[in-house]
């Protein structure tokens, strides 16, 4: 399971950083970020993990048909 870690700065800055979620879908949770907190992505920094390919695995394909 990933981790996502929000920091606000005093100067109203907010950075984002995801552990454990691999490949484009960190770009979807700071889309969402965006949206919740009203704020611009000024840029987007990525890490080894955005290159990996996520694997999932049967059991949580189940869980996404069965709406669990």
């Amino acid at each position: 399971m990933g981790k996502i870690k929000i920091r606000l700065f005093p100067d109203g800055t907010v950075q984002m950083e995801t552990e454990g979620i691999k490949g484009k879908r960190c770009a979807d949770y700071a889309k969402v970020l965006e949206r919740l907190a009203d704020v611009k992505i000024d840029k987007l920094q990525t890490t080894s993990e955005y290159y990996e390919q996520e694997i999932i695995q049967q059991q949580d394909i189940q869980r996404l048909k069965d709406g669990n």
